[in-house]
């Protein structure tokens, strides 16, 4: 590989929260108490239950359930309104907070199901592109 190449590959936006893959999909990192087992998104250095610090980082699953949402219709110039942004929960027992993206507002109900969405947020000075999440509805499902 080049350095040219180095560059232009894609990378995390948020590195310590959100990998990506080779095939250009992505999973959420967390942790998860090795004492008490909470598990917690972003990773943490240590356990607000039990206050221990042994804790492992974790691959949270790439589908959830929306829990609420709210309609954003002001916001800074870089985001375009109106946008949902909602709380996620994931099966391993963390709630997210993320855009939601892939339908309209109108669309967005509370219980629907959700897959994680890597989508380009922009380049890096390098001009790599910044990839991030996003949650949309889960392809061929909506409402529980």
């Amino acid at each position: 590989m080049t350095v040219t190449d180095q560059t232009s590959a894609p990378i995390s936006f948020r590195p310590r929260e959100f990998e990506v893959l080779a095939d250009g999909t992505g999973r959420l990192l967390g942790s998860r108490c090795r004492g008490c087992g909470a598990p917690f998104f972003p990773v943490r250095a240590a356990c607000s239950g039990c206050l221990g610090t042994d804790l492992e980082t974790i691959r949270f699953s790439t589908t959830g359930t929306l829990y609420t949402f709210s309609v954003v219709r002001q916001s800074t110039p870089a985001f375009p309104v109106p946008y949902v942004l909602g709380y996620v929960d994931l099966p391993e027992g963390v709630r997210i907070m993320s855009q939601i993206s892939g339908c309209e507002p109108d669309d967005v109900k509370i219980g629907m199901d959700l897959e994680l969405a890597v989508e380009e947020f922009g380049t890096s000075p390098e001009g790599a592109p910044l990839l991030g999440y996003r949650f949309r509805p889960l392809a061929g499902r909506g409402d529980r």
